[in-house]
């Protein structure tokens, strides 16, 4: 751990998590059952993901910043016998109905436990591992993640894939066809996480450090300074991070920024938002061509990828697509031809499910097993995809489609913004005009002043149409670490809906 300096071996990581895979099994839980895991980044974390992994469990990691109604809902819909938690969320653990969740036989808190800090329903996760074998269980088998989506536009939905055959001590075949050499995975790499492990991307790469005997290293939570410093300190050779922390590294003084020798890196993957073509153009410049970008998502239905020297002669590309089709479809679902905007679909990337919501599986589907993730772009002449925005953010004025993340992506450059939002809001004549949210940078002054800057400094390198009409101000966008920006409660507010929670 990063912060704490605590250390778990990869004895200990193999002896405690066989205990917790007996304990999984004298509990009654067999292949194809269903654990929840809402936890801040810890030690224990790692180990509670692979007793579920080497037992043939589904898995699911629950957001950790989500109010007690939230977990309750995941819990309940991930079919989840048995939950884990931490006395550092004992808080919103005690606020758990039972009621809501009868499907859950027991709960487990990490860190120990008393009455006072989550109530009887939860016993000690120690003492019930506690006396178990640190062997195998004898009937270990490989389990998966059922992770949910992060519910932008509407309640998160498990994603679900079949588990795999493979025995749990050989590589999977994506690891060996793609991890492995796109990544540079190997036993000697150093792998900084910044990011919650509850999200696919932190949590899958991480998985995949152990899997190869490489050093993982956690940071219990981002913070911009520190990944510098972490970098350094521990002779970092990889790491995975999303746009938003490129952006606060960038922002920055000079000073702390040139503080650190960041010469052992070797591999930056980023993906998970769009990365504004500036803020990735200066980070190849700070890093050197060691950021290699990948569009995918938990669905894992499909991927694309792009190194350093690729992306700058593609300046805004995320790339070729590995191991699949891509498809660019008409709302009718026909084949666009390349330079064309439409649908972004996969095909041959396998087969997910929504859990319990076929609908949704429906809509994402076409003929032909292309799916798609909800993201709109084109592919050009030589196989390259862009990505334009996602379908559900499109902003349609006067009858013209407008994509916002190209105003983000400008207004993101100015010096005084933090983070922006671009959305559509209500317009009686147009039906929608577009509007910035705008988080400024610390000690910056808000107002009339600065909205006509911002307005200005969109118009001089977007066409007009593409640019906000007003620029409200907020301290902090509703953006998780993730990277993920929760638009659908910023449109909420100026389209009068109350309702506006993250799921």
């Amino acid at each position: 751990m990063a912060g704490s300096g605590e250390v778990l071996t990869y004895r200990q990581l193999d002896e405690r998590s066989n205990q917790l895979a007996h304990e999984l099994r004298a509990q009654g839980l067999r292949r194809g059952d269903h654990v929840a895991l809402f936890m801040e980044n810890q030690a224990r974390y790692m180990e509670i993901a692979w007793a579920a992994l080497r037992s043939g469990i589904y898995l699911t990691a629950i957001n950790s910043f989500l109010t007690a109604p939230e977990v309750e809902y995941i819990v309940d819909d991930c079919d989840a016998r048995l939950v884990f938690s931490s006395r550092a969320k004992a808080e919103v653990a005690a606020s758990i109905d039972p009621a809501g969740t009868p499907k859950v036989e027991r709960w487990l808190m990490v860190d120990g436990v008393v009455a006072d800090d989550a109530g009887p329903l939860w016993e000690s996760y120690e003492n019930a591992v506690a006396g178990r074998p640190v062997t195998p269980i004898d009937d270990e088998s490989n389990g998966g993640l059922m992770l949910y989506s992060s519910g932008t536009t509407g309640r998160p939905k498990g994603i679900k894939r079949a588990l795999p055959d493979e025995p749990i001590d050989v590589l999977p075949q994506r690891m060996t066809a793609y991890t492995i050499p796109t990544y540079s995975y190997d036993a000697d790499m150093v792998y900084l996480s910044p990011a919650p492990m509850y999200h696919a991307a932190p949590l899958v790469f991480s998985l995949g450090v152990h899997r190869v005997g490489g050093t993982l290293v956690i940071m219990e939570k981002f913070d911009a300074g520190a990944m510098l410093a972490n970098i350094e300190r521990f002779a970092v050779t990889h790491t995975q991070v999303v746009p938003t922390m490129f952006v606060r590294m960038l922002k920055l003084d000079d000073g702390e920024r040139t503080a650190h020798d960041l010469s052992s890196l070797k591999v930056a993957i980023h993906a998970a938002a769009p990365c504004p073509v500036d803020v990735k153009r200066r980070m190849i410049d700070w890093w050197g061509p060691v950021l290699l970008e990948y569009y995918a998502g938990t669905e894992g239905n499909g991927a694309t990828f792009i190194n350093s020297e690729e992306w700058l002669t593609k300046p805004g590309s995320v790339g070729k697509v590995q191991g699949v089709n891509i498809h660019i479809c008409d709302p009718d679902g026909t084949d666009l031809p390349a330079g064309e905007i439409g649908g972004v679909y996969f095909s041959g990337g396998g087969e997910y499910e929504y859990h319990k919501d076929p609908v949704k599986t429906a809509d994402a589907t076409l003929p032909g097993g292309r799916t798609t993730l909800g993201d709109v772009g084109y592919v050009d002449e030589d196989g390259y995809l862009f990505l334009t925005d996602r379908k559900a953010h499109m902003i349609i004025s006067g009858g013209v489609n407008i994509y916002p993340q190209e105003a983000e992506d400008v207004l993101i450059g100015h010096p005084s913004v933090a983070d922006v939002a671009v959305i559509g809001i209500p317009d009686e004549e147009m039906g929608e005009q577009v509007k910035a949210v705008v988080q400024p940078i610390d000690g910056v002054e808000t107002g009339a002043r600065l909205e006509a800057e911002l307005i200005a400094y969109c118009r001089q390198r977007l066409a007009a149409f593409k640019c906000p009409r007003s620029v409200d101000f907020e301290a902090e966008l509703p953006r998780l670490p993730t990277g993920k920006l929760y638009k659908r409660i910023l449109r909420d507010r100026y389209w009068g809906k109350s309702d506006s929670r993250i799921v």
